[in-house]
C-alpha cells in the first residue's frame, strides 16, 4: 500500500506497539515517542496472558458492596488510598452505576469482541513475525480454594456459557490437582478455559520493537508530550522535550497517563490508575505446566519457559510511585493456600505498573472530539495484552478511512458525557 502520511503515536506500551504495526502495514510512517523507555510501563511486568475467557465487566451485579467490604479487610487484595480526589470518587460513582445486569452484558459484549479478534490475530502476528516472546497456548485454569468459591464461580461459568458462548472444563476437589499436580490437595475445584494463552510481556515489546525497527518505524524514547499544537480542529504537530514534532495523524495511547492531555483532547476520560504488582523469580522444580488465576486470592501464576511470576492485586493510590512490599507480600501469601511451591529464588523483579481503569471496563478507542486527526486508544483496564492486536487495527482502519474489522460504537469517547 502506499504511503498515506506520518502519523505519531503517543504511548510505547503493547497498545502503542499494535498502533504502531498496524499502521505501519496500513501505508503510514510511524514514529513512537514514550515519556520513559519503550515497554517498560504496564506492558513490562504483567502476567502475560491472554484471555477471551474474560469478558466480564469488573462492574457487575454486587461488586460494589463486595469492593467496600473487601476494603474492611485487613490484607484485602483490593484497596483505596484514602484521599481527597474529586476524579476518584467521580469514577467510583460511575463504576457503581453500572453495576447492573443490563450494562455488564452490553460492556461483556463489547469486550468479547476485542478479545476473540486479538486472540486470532495473535496467532498470526506471532507467526508472521517470528515474534520471540514465549508464546503459549495451553489454556488458563481458574482454581477455587472454597465451596463458597467454587459456587460463586459456577454462577460465573454458567452467564458466560449462556451469554458468550464461553465454554470451560468443570474440575470437582482432587480432579483439579490431577490436573494440575503442582496443586495442593484438598481445594474445591477448578474451571480450565483452553482458549486462552499466555506469553512474555517484556520479551513481546522488546522483539516487537526491534521488529518495527525493521520496518522504519521511529521509537523516541524519555520524550515527554506535554499538548498539541492544533489549528481549526485540526493536530499540526506534538509539543514535546524534544520540540515540535509535526504529522499527518495522532494516537494516544498512553494508558493511565491519557487524563493529563483531557483538556487538549476535548472530552473528560475518566482513567484512574489502578496499581497492580508482580514478582518475577526462577521456575521452582515444581512449577504448574499452565496458567494458573486464584480467583478468591486475586493472585496470578504464570509459569514462563524462562522464569515464574506471581502477579495481580488492585490498588487505588493514584499516581503513587512507592513499591508498597505489602502488597508484595499479599501475592505471597496468597499462592501459599494453593501451591506446594508458591515461590522459588532467585527473585528476578519486584514490580508495579498502573493500569488505565474505566469506569465500564471498556477501552476508548475513538478520535478526539476537537482534534479530528487524533484518535484515543487507552483505558484497556487490566486486558491491554489480551486487546492490544485488535486495537492496533481497529485504530489504523480509522485513520486510513477503511472499513472497521470491529464496530467501534461501544468504544467511543463521548459515552461518559
Amino acid at each position: 500500500m502506499g504511503p498515506r502520511g506520518h502519523a505519531i503515536v503517543l504511548g510505547g506500551g503493547v497498545i502503542g506497539a499494535a498502533c504502531a504495526h498496524f499502521l505501519q502495514k496500513a501505508g503510514w510512517r510511524v514514529t513512537v515517542l514514550d515519556k520513559g523507555a519503550f515497554g517498560r510501563g504496564c506492558s513490562h511486568g504483567n502476567c502475560g496472558l491472554v484471555t477471551p475467557s474474560h469478558v466480564l465487566p469488573l462492574a457487575a451485579p454486587g461488586a460494589m458492596g463486595g469492593a467496600l467490604r473487601a476494603m474492611l479487610r485487613p490484607n484485602s487484595p483490593f484497596a483505596i488510598k484514602p484521599r481527597l480526589d474529586v476524579g476518584l470518587w467521580a469514577w467510583l460513582l460511575r463504576f457503581a452505576r453500572r453495576c447492573n445486569e443490563r450494562d455488564l452484558l452490553h460492556a461483556g459484549r463489547a469486550i468479547q469482541a476485542l478479545l476473540q479478534s486479538s486472540r486470532k490475530l495473535y496467532d498470526e502476528l506471532i507467526a508472521a513475525e517470528a515474534l520471540d516472546c514465549e508464546w503459549d497456548t495451553r489454556g488458563l485454569l481458574f482454581v477455587l480454594h472454597s465451596r463458597h468459591g467454587m459456587q460463586h464461580f459456577a454462577a460465573t461459568d454458567a452467564l458466560l456459557r449462556k451469554q458468550f458462548n464461553q465454554t470451560a472444563q468443570r474440575l470437582d476437589g482432587d480432579e483439579v490437582t490431577a490436573f494440575e499436580p503442582a496443586l495442593k490437595s484438598g481445594l474445591a475445584g477448578g474451571f480450565y478455559y483452553d482458549s486462552d494463552a499466555q506469553l512474555r510481556p517484556d520479551r513481546l515489546m522488546s522483539s516487537w520493537k526491534s521488529r518495527l525497527a525493521t520496518y522504519g518505524v521511529q521509537v523516541l524514547e524519555n520524550c515527554q508530550a506535554t499538548e498539541f499544537v492544533a489549528d481549526a480542529g485540526t493536530a499540526r504537530a506534538l509539543r514535546t522535550s524534544r520540540g515540535d514534532l509535526e504529522a499527518d495523524a495522532f494516537v494516544v495511547a498512553a494508558g493511565a497517563w491519557t487524563p493529563l492531555l483531557n483538556k487538549e483532547l476535548g472530552c473528560a476520560i475518566p482513567i484512574q490508575p489502578g496499581k497492580g504488582y508482580s514478582i518475577t523469580m526462577a521456575r521452582p522444580a515444581r512449577c504448574p505446566k499452565v496458567p494458573l488465576l486464584f480467583e478468591e486470592h486475586r493472585v496470578g501464576v504464570t509459569p514462563f519457559q524462562s522464569g515464574y511470576r506471581l502477579g495481580s492485586t488492585m490498588e487505588f493510590a493514584g499516581y503513587d510511585a512507592s513499591l508498597n512490599r505489602k502488597r508484595l507480600n499479599l501475592l505471597r501469601e496468597g499462592a501459599r493456600h494453593y501451591l506446594y511451591e508458591p515461590e522459588c529464588d532467585p527473585v528476578e523483579e519486584e514490580w508495579f505498573g498502573w493500569r488505565p481503569m474505566t469506569p465500564d471496563s471498556l477501552p476508548i478507542i475513538d478520535r478526539s472530539p476537537a482534534l479530528d486527526n487524533v484518535v484515543i486508544a487507552a483505558g484497556h483496564n487490566m486486558l491491554g495484552l489480551s486487546m492490544a492486536p485488535a486495537t492496533g487495527k481497529l485504530v489504523a482502519q480509522m485513520l486510513s478511512g477503511a472499513p472497521t474489522h470491529l464496530d467501534p460504537t461501544p468504544y467511543r469517547a463521548t459515552r461518559f458525557r
